[in-house]
């Protein structure tokens, strides 16, 4: 068996190999993201605390993450967990459509998440000449999507 490096579709030693419960979670909400359109990992964070009644015993336990009361009033996870999501395992879905509120690109994959905005149309705005590398940022007043009609452009 080969070994593979560095690849985003690596899967970390978790021992079974199978993504936790939260992680397929967070992979969902990203595909559901319209192309040209993008979603924060504090938004993807905040669609799934929408998704789980406070205080109802959860299915999904088996990923090992504790009680949801346990993150002092966070049921499931922030940006922070979002983001290490889509680090670990953001491969296998469109990962260029959780981005940074910022609008910043991810660093070391700004060329290949540029080629997919560009392909799909996603708003761009121009880097300023003083920017490093000229690197364009999202235009998240127009990329934004809230989880309402795909089609809609804020």
């Amino acid at each position: 068996m080969g070994r593979m490096s560095g690849t985003a579709g690596d899967i970390p030693e978790y021992g079974t190999g199978e993504i936790p419960e939260y992680a397929e979670r967070v992979l969902g909400v990203a595909e559901l993201i319209p192309p040209g359109r993008v979603m924060t990992y504090g938004d993807v964070a905040e669609w799934l605390a929408g998704e789980e009644p406070p205080g109802e015993p959860g299915e999904g336990s088996l990923s090992g993450g504790g009680s949801a009361e346990a993150g002092g009033g966070r049921r499931v996870g922030g940006p922070r967990q979002v983001g290490r999501v889509m680090a670990l395992y953001g491969g296998a879905v469109p990962w260029w459509r959780v981005v940074r509120a910022d609008g910043q690109l991810l660093p070391g994959s700004e060329l290949r998440a540029l080629a997919h905005y560009r392909q799909e149309g996603t708003p761009l705005r121009e880097a300023s000449r003083s920017a490093e590398g000229h690197v364009p940022r999202l235009d998240m007043r127009r990329a934004r999507w809230d989880g309402g009609d795909p089609g809609a452009n804020g």
